[in-house]
């Protein structure tokens, strides 16, 4: 699981050798990947790690369980299990998994971690077998397509989404903004798979290197291109996690039980309300109140798992009005965070004219707005909401050879719609931004005092 964060002490030992391999997840390994976690099990588990027959991300776990095929995809290696994957090799660093303590690895070409290994959507095996074809009541020998990481199916479902004009939030596009600029080419978009955590990935023809964003990683979703994911570890369940601990959630959930609507259209609805009376813009209700979002670590692009989340601003108010305020700040603080990673990105090369979200948090009108505010640049919804399984089906179709990896994103792309900034809100966020930033190093300071 990757919210375990039980390998810290792993992560940094393996972080400590500064190997080469290290510059392609960020100049430091994430204790998240699959490299701490196996050096976790085999420190702390040793029956376990005795008995060990293969190591799977979840993803070639699931295509094995189909096929019997033990083939591994690039995707999961290179971007989990620090695979050595360019435009010239695919290998794994023997020097690098000796180094940090995992020898047995190495041991019978790889077998434990993969020694046959597939481009994404490539056949798998000879597609399912009997008793796989019998418990999903389809044919013996479908083909199965090469899997990717369940974030990398959204991302392959949301970028080939092609747009018009129209604006689905009523705002008014800044005067400096091509309308167009949302449907240039691939590697000038970004795509926000928003959920339980967040992941940003951005496309790019060239091998660009970002510190504390990991990647660039080479054909690990579409053929010929280079990767590079940052992300949020925790988005979603921030948000869920102050509304469940705050002490008017038993009021919100009555008004929004005996309203019908969710409890995030409650508070959204309290907002409004309350800038109405106050006469300012929603986004002012937060003027004295911030927050740091890192209540689970930082993932991208500060990359550190030890930092913590911070509140500033809080009163004795309890009700729903206050709840509602700090929901806003921490939807704020994630779209912040996004500014932040994009920030890192183009410092490195990149340059990103537009969101492409898909994930939970995208049918929260609330969140992408503020995305598209606060970073500047237009968002893309998809109209195929399921983003994933689209990304998934698309695998499948270049399996059964109806496409190639670069025919498939326009093929079944479809359409979507564009919530465009909002102009008026930009002086606003330019000053809390300043504050989001400032939050970071008084919390890095603190610590120094601390420690001395």
């Amino acid at each position: 699981m990757w919210m375990d964060h039980r390998a810290w002490e792993e992560a940094e030992v393996i972080n400590r050798t500064r190997h080469d391999v290290l510059k392609y997840v960020g100049g430091k390994i994430s204790l998240e990947m699959e490299i701490p976690k196996i050096l976790w099990i085999k420190q702390n588990l040793p029956e376990t790690w005795q008995n060990v027959g293969h190591f799977f991300d979840l993803p070639d776990f699931l295509t094995w369980k189909a096929t019997g095929s033990l083939s591994r995809s690039v995707c999961s290696l290179a971007c989990k299990f620090c695979f050595q994957a360019n435009d010239q090799e695919r290998t794994w660093n023997d020097d690098f998994l000796c180094k940090v303590g995992l020898v047995e690895l190495t041991q019978d070409n790889h077998q434990n971690i993969g020694n046959v290994v597939l481009n994404p959507g490539e056949p798998c095996g000879q597609g399912l077998t009997h008793e796989s074809a019998a418990d999903l009541d389809l044919n013996p020998g479908t083909a199965v397509g090469t899997s990717v990481v369940d974030a990398y199916a959204g991302c392959l479902g949301t970028l080939g989404c092609s747009t018009g004009i129209s604006s689905i939030d009523g705002g008014s596009s800044p005067p400096n903004l091509d309308k167009d600029k949302c449907v240039h080419g691939i590697e000038t978009r970004l795509a926000m798979i928003c959920g339980t955590s967040t992941c940003h990935m951005a496309l790019s023809k060239e091998p660009l290197f970002c510190n504390g964003i990991w990647g660039p990683y080479y054909s690990t979703m579409i053929a010929g291109y280079w990767n590079n994911e940052a992300g949020q570890s925790v988005a979603g369940k921030l948000i869920d996690y102050m509304i469940e601990t705050h002490p008017a959630l038993p009021q919100l959930k009555d008004i929004s039980r005996k309203s019908n609507k969710t409890l995030y259209d409650t508070l959204s609805d309290h907002l409004k309300i309350k800038a109405g009376a106050k006469n300012i813009p929603i986004e002012e209700l937060t003027k004295n109140l911030h927050v740091w979002p890192d209540f689970h670590g930082n993932r991208s692009p500060v990359a550190d798992s030890t930092l913590c989340g911070m509140i500033s601003g809080l009163t004795l108010c309890s009700g729903l009005q206050d709840l509602a305020a700090l929901y806003l700040a921490v939807i704020q603080a994630l779209a912040y965070g996004t500014r932040h990673i994009i920030e890192s990105l183009e410092a490195s090369g990149h340059s990103i004219k537009g969101i492409y979200a898909c994930g939970g948090l995208s049918k929260n009108q609330l969140y992408i707005q503020t995305h598209s505010n606060i970073t500047g640049l237009p968002v893309i919804l998809p109209d195929k909401t399921e983003s994933v399984l689209l990304g998934a089906a698309m695998l499948g179709a270049q399996a059964c050879k109806y496409y190639t990896s670069e025919q498939v994103l326009e093929a079944m792309g479809g359409t979507g719609s564009v919530v465009w900034p909002q102009k008026e809100t930009f002086s606003y966020h330019e000053k809390k931004y300043k504050v989001f930033k400032n939050m970071l190093e008084h919390q890095k300071l603190y610590r120094e005092i601390m420690n001395n």
